[in-house]
This record gives C-alpha cells, sequence and structure tokens, in this order.
C-alpha cells in the first residue's frame, strides 16, 4: 500500500526553497492587488488619499490602533488601555511606527502583507516529505482559495489574517517534532501555540483539537519513547489558558529540567498524563469547543428571563450553507473539493502525521451546520490534498519536465475558478466618502464622551471616523439590540428620545447590559416591558440627568436591512413570541408600462386608481409622497392622499430612483419619518447634519 502512495522525493536546495517561497507569496500579493486595481481611480471608495478597508470589524481594531498613538476613544469603554490585548494591533501600531505609514494605509494592506505568508507553512510541511515542490503547488492554490482570499483580501483588516495562516504554522511545527524528536522542535511548536491566542483567540478550540490529537497520535505511534512524554507535558504547558508570561516561565523552568536530567520513562508517562488531564480540566477544553458549536449552532431568542432575539439568526455567515458552497469556498468547486478531500484522505494514508490536520478539515465541514466563517480553516490543508492527488495520478508518467507540466495544469485549472472568483469579487468599502465626511463633521461639533446611537453594523466605523462612542457594535451583540431597535423603529418620536437619553445615561453610569438593567431582567422584580415601553411615550417621563450629547445615525443603506433592524423589537419580551412583520418592501428596478409601474417581484402599482397590485391581490394606497432634493440640499415632499381607509403608503425617493411601499407600522418609524421624510419633532430633536446619504440628529432631551 505505501509503494502505490510513494513519490519520488526531491532534493530542494534552501536557495530554491526560499525562491519557491518568494515566488507563491508574491503571487498571493499580486492576486490580492486586483481589487486594488479595480476602485484605484473610483473617488468614492477613497478618504484622505487613500482606499478605506472593506470589512466593518476592521474599524474595531483601528480605533485601538488610533488609541495608542493619537489618544483618541478615551471614552469609549470597549478599548480597554491594554496594547498587548490583540496582536493585530500591537503589529499595526509597529508598521506605522516602523515605516511611517498612516494608519489608513496599514491597516489597508496588512491582511495582504501579513496572510500571503501561509505559503510559508503549505511549502515547509510538504518539505518534511522532501516534496517542496508539491507544497508550491498548493502554497499557490492555498494562498487564494475562494474562502481564504474573501476573509484576507486587501482592506480585510480582522484577525482573520492569523485565523488559517498561524494553524497551518502550529501544524508544520507538530508534524516536524513528530519526524524529528529534538528538543528545539519542542520550543518552536509550544510558541506558536502559546502565542496563537494573541493573534486569533477565536481560534482557540482548533488549537486544542489539534494538540489532543498530536497527544493522542504521539501515545499511539512512539509510546515507548520518553520524548514523546517530553513534548506532551510541555506542549500541555502552551496549551493552558493561562497569562503568556507565567506560561513561559513554566515552560522554560521544566524545558531546561529536561535538558538537565533524564527521568525513567515511567516517570515522564505520569507527568505526562497529570499535564494532559491538568490542561483538559484546568482549560476546560470540551466545554470550550461544545460552546463554540452550540454558539453557530443553536439559534433562537433567549430561554431564561426576557426572551430577547438571538443575532446568530440574523447573522448570514453563522448560517447553513449547501455543500455546493461550501466546496467552493473550500477549493473553488464541488469537483476540486472531492478531490481534495480524497487527496487529503492518501496523504494520511502515506504520512501518518497529517492526522493532526484532521481539526482544521473538520471544521471546514462543519460550515455545512455552523456557517461561511469556518471553511477558512480548511483551505491550506484541503490545498495540499488536491495536488497531492495530482501527484499521484501523474506518477506513471517518466518524463520529469512533461509530468511537471501535466501537474502545473491541473492546478491551473483547480486555480481558474478561484481567480475568476477574485476577479468578479467587487466588494465595496464599508462607507463611502460622502458617509465618512458625515461622521467627520460629527467629530467636529460633537464631543469624545457623546454616544451615537444606530444599528450595531455602523458601530465601529462611528468610532473611527466621529471618535464618539455607542450602545450596540460588530461585537456586542446582546439584548441591547432590543432598545436600539426599538429607538429606530418606534411610531413614537417621544418614546424613541426618552429611551435614546435613558439608554445612554445608563450604560455609562452602570456599563454591561442596558437592557437588562432598565428591565431588571431575570431578577425578581422583573419589570412588564410593555407597561415599562408604554411609559416612555409621556412627555413628562423623568429621565436621569444628561451628562453628555446622543446623535442619531441614520443613514441611507439602512433602507436595505430595516426589516431585519425591527425584528430585534418586534417580539413580545415575556413570551418570546414573534409578532407579525409589518409589510416593507424597497425597489430600485421600477419600470412603467402605460398605466402599470412595475416593481419587481410580482409587486406594481396602477397609477391612475391609486392601487397596489401584491401578486394578484389588489390593495389600495392611503397615500403617495415623492420626496426630491432642490439645489441646495433641501428636502421636498409632495403628498397625494388616496385613501385613508387603507394601511399601505408608497414613497418614491426621486433621487435615489427608489420607490418604497410600506404598511403604517413602518411609514411612522422614526427612521423613515427622520431620514427619508425628514419630519420629526423639532422639540425632541435637532437635524444637525443632512446629507442625501447621512442623515444625524441630535436628541435635544
Amino acid at each position: 500500500m505505501k509503494q502505490l502512495f510513494r513519490l519520488q522525493e526531491e532534493n530542494v536546495s534552501t536557495k530554491t526553497l526560499i525562491l519557491l517561497m518568494s515566488i507563491s507569496y508574491v503571487f498571493s500579493v499580486a492576486i490580492r492587488l486586483i481589487w486594488v486595481y479595480q476602485f484605484h481611480n473610483y473617488e468614492p471608495f477613497f478618504w484622505n488619499h487613500q482606499l478605506m478597508i472593506n470589512t466593518n470589524d476592521g474599524y474595531y481594531f483601528a480605533s485601538w490602533v488610533q488609541d495608542i498613538l493619537n489618544g483618541t476613544h478615551q471614552f469609549n469603554p470597549r478599548i480597554e488601555d491594554n496594547p498587548l490585548k490583540y496582536g493585530i494591533v500591537l503589529v499595526t501600531v509597529f508598521a506605522v511606527k516602523i515605516f511611517g505609514l498612516s494608519i489608513d494605509t496599514a491597516i489597508l494592506y496588512m491582511p495582504t502583507v501579513i496572510s500571503s505568508l501561509v505559503v510559508i507553512p503549505i511549502i515547509l510541511i510538504a518539505r518534511i516529505y522532501r516534496l517542496s515542490w508539491l507544497g508550491f503547488f498548493a502554497a499557490l492554490l492555498g494562498s487564494i482559495a475562494w474562502s481564504y482570499y474573501n476573509r484576507t483580501m486587501t482592506g480585510y483588516y480582522d484577525t482573520d489574517m492569523f485565523s488559517a495562516m498561524a494553524p497551518m504554522f502550529i501544524l508544520y511545527f507538530l508534524m516536524r517534532l513528530i519526524e524529528e524528536n529534538e528538543m528545539k522542535n519542542i520550543v518552536y511548536a509550544a510558541g506558536m501555540i502559546a502565542i496563537y491566542p494573541f493573534l486569533y483567540d477565536q481560534g482557540q478550540a482548533i488549537v486544542y483539537a489539534m494538540g489532543i490529537i498530536y497527544f493522542a497520535y504521539m501515545i499511539v505511534f512512539h509510546r515507548d519513547d520518553a520524548f514523546t512524554y517530553k513534548s506532551i507535558i510541555l506542549i500541555s504547558i502552551a496549551l493552558m489558558p493561562i497569562s503568556l508570561l507565567l506560561k513561559i516561565l513554566v515552560f522554560a523552568v521544566i524545558f531546561l529540567i529536561f535538558l538537565k536530567k533524564e527521568f525513567e520513562t515511567w516517570i515522564l508517562m505520569i507527568l505526562a498524563g497529570v499535564s494532559v488531564i491538568s490542561f483538559l480540566l484546568f482549560g476546560n477544553v470540551f466545554g470550550l469547543i461544545l460552546a463554540k458549536i452550540a454558539g453557530y449552532v443553536v439559534r433562537g431568542t433567549a430561554t431564561e428571563g426576557l426572551h430577547f432575539f438571538g443575532v446568530n439568526q440574523t447573522v448570514r455567515e453563522a448560517g447553513k450553507i449547501p455543500f455546493s458552497v461550501m466546496a467552493n469556498r473550500i477549493s473553488g468547486s464541488t469537483l476540486g473539493v472531492i478531490i481534495s478531500f480524497i487527496g487529503y484522505i492518501l496523504l494520511t494514508v502515506r504520512y501518518k502525521p497529517f492526522i493532526l490536520a484532521l481539526p482544521l478539515l473538520g471544521i471546514g465541514v462543519f460550515s455545512l451546520w455552523g456557517g461561511l466563517r469556518f471553511t477558512v480553516y480548511a483551505v491550506g490543508i484541503a490545498s495540499l490534498g488536491a495536488v497531492y492527488f495530482f501527484y499521484l495520478i501523474s506518477n506513471p508518467i517518466q518524463n520529469r519536465k512533461i509530468r511537471y507540466m501535466f501537474i502545473s495544469l491541473l492546478t491551473a485549472m483547480m486555480l481558474y475558478p478561484n481567480i475568476v472568483h477574485v476577479i468578479n469579487y467587487k466588494v465595496p468599502t464599508v462607507f463611502s466618502a460622502p458617509e465618512v465626511a458625515a461622521l467627520e463633521n460629527l467629530k467636529k461639533i460633537s464631543n469624545p464622551k457623546d454616544y451615537t446611537i444606530t444599528w450595531w453594523d455602523y458601530g465601529y466605523p462611528i468610532w473611527y471616523y466621529s471618535n464618539t462612542n455607542t450602545l450596540i457594535d460588530g461585537g456586542k451583540h446582546n439584548n441591547d439590540n432590543f432598545l436600539v431597535s426599538k429607538i429606530l423603529t418606534t411610531t413614537s418620536q417621544i418614546q424613541a428620545a426618552n429611551l435614546a437619553r435613558l439608554s445612554v445615561e445608563t450604560y455609562v453610569k452602570k456599563g454591561g447590559v442596558v437592557a437588562d438593567e432598565l428591565f431588571h431582567n431575570k431578577q425578581k422584580d422583573q419589570l412588564n416591558p410593555k407597561m415599562f415601553l408604554e411609559k416612555l411615550k409621556n412627555k413628562e417621563y423623568k429621565l436621569p440627568k444628561k451628562t453628555r450629547d446622543v446623535y442619531l445615525f441614520l443613514p441611507n443603506r439602512m433602507l436595505n436591512i430595516l426589516p431585519t433592524v425591527n425584528v430585534f423589537s418586534n417580539i413580545d419580551l415575556e413570551t418570546g413570541q414573534r409578532k407579525k412583520s409589518p409589510f416593507f418592501f424597497v425597489s430600485s428596478n421600477l419600470r412603467q408600462r402605460g398605466d402599470k409601474l412595475f416593481l419587481g417581484r410580482g409587486v406594481s402599482f396602477l397609477i391612475r386608481s391609486g392601487n397596489l397590485m401584491l401578486g394578484k391581490q389588489r390593495v389600495p394606497i392611503k397615500r403617495f409622497i415623492v420626496t426630491k432634493y432642490d439645489k441646495r440640499g433641501r428636502l421636498h415632499r409632495q403628498n397625494q392622499i388616496f385613501d385613508m381607509r387603507s394601511n399601505m403608503n408608497i414613497i418614491y425617493m426621486q433621487d435615489y430612483n427608489t420607490m418604497l411601499v410600506l404598511s403604517d407600522k413602518v411609514y411612522n418609524s422614526l427612521y423613515i419619518q427622520l431620514f427619508v421624510l425628514e419630519n420629526y419633532d423639532k422639540n425632541l430633536f435637532e437635524k444637525v447634519i443632512s446629507t442625501p446619504l447621512v442623515k444625524i440628529y441630535k436628541v435635544k432631551k
């Protein structure tokens, strides 16, 4: 069996190895610069003469960088005074300081520079078995495969740049440790394991799984070797969830003892058992792994206390995906992933240490239930599997040049759908220049202590560009989503103003989850949410003392997610029962044919009669409103009444060529009234910034 899978080993010099790494690295970088080239002349994506980033979460870490370098965000409770918490922040600070880059430039290109390093461990893993050329071809594929590219492209400034690259380094060092029983290899493996949480703390469960498989592998195949138990003891220490300094100290002491003193194998076996059990118990390993799985598989409302809506139900990357999507994201195609999986199995048959990569491939398969984000972990090992498969089927070819041309052709065929995806994946920046300009203006008129209320999607960019604070953001998904949703979608502007002020002042004073504090959630004196919220509709409601200004950030882009925003407050908190969703339809694909205006998806408007056609159902409308801006930027409204008994309304936003069809509940919501119609109570709100793309109001209460 081994002979069947044996390949001709290559004698590649160090010079050639470095050349292969360099070529694959440059290839990875070049592919990621395609996005830069595509938008290098598109001004709406530029700010401060630099392309902006394309991931919301990136502004979280970028704000930390701002805080360290410029002393901003000193009143933001979500940014700790700890520059060592995130590796991405520290690396960026060094890049800015050492190379004299602007923060905007550093965060734009950091993902490209860091993530492309994945080619190194891929090639080195293959080199362990003297198959460096196999590693080279795999590195080309693994560095730009669909999922890995999506989460590490230029502008995707996030810890994902380390998520799959660092585990591949860990895999390499562990496999090298198996093949080369040297103490220095333990240091390399343990060092990479120890710093991984600093680079990407969310992937700790994967590293735990790799460590456990390493322990099992060594005991099964190398149980009689004293070195096995030394490595298990030291790797266990590296895996321990203790402070990095303490971990280094304990590791160094035990490592030096092992260097100076020999122990009988049975003593090492006992110590190894104690260390592994300590790691499993102290690290709550299985609890952590199960919690991670449950966090992405279990979805719904809270089951204790009040029943708030769970955010995982609305996050696309946390939803189930079909096999074809998983296949595309791991290898570029269904055939490609099948080849990759078969190749991995054959790799494991021939080279048993590849069993250690099982958690990486397994978490990729888990994406079928857990969501898109998990596919990225499988890309590196899948690329090795695919190219190994190509090597095996080309084995009969005796001529080396022809054989490598054949392998190159097959690799190119695997690369093709991934490169096509890169070319077509023209993701926009998080905000456009006019939106950022509005936030920069907000920065000028506000104070760093102030708060800006908006949906969590826009939280981090608001920190970065306006230096104000938010109640919810891209990483703070809790019951406060209910409060912000209620503020944005309530039909009572008094309630919105009161709730905004009350929420901010409560958060500033007590911190934590504001909704739990306001409703006394899970306490003996838990309030009736309906009665409490009803009281907030009273102008005389006694609010806490005002300590700072509160702003409402209402962007045009929120129109597309308004139904999702509404879901979080459109629920009975006492029972968890979701209320009927109000009707809301947005269309920018308008086609008129005679008296009939087609909006798409079976929705049309009969102009003369003032009736909507929802499929075959004819529904009268209450009002038809046209909005348009004049040359001075002032909004004008034209209102035509049709049938006041109806519950349906139409708003034609002429400057946007967009038509809204909405029931009374949505029509009267705070967002529609303040952003779309600029119809607001001047005793409650002050319009401080108004553009076609963004409107910002200050809460007067």
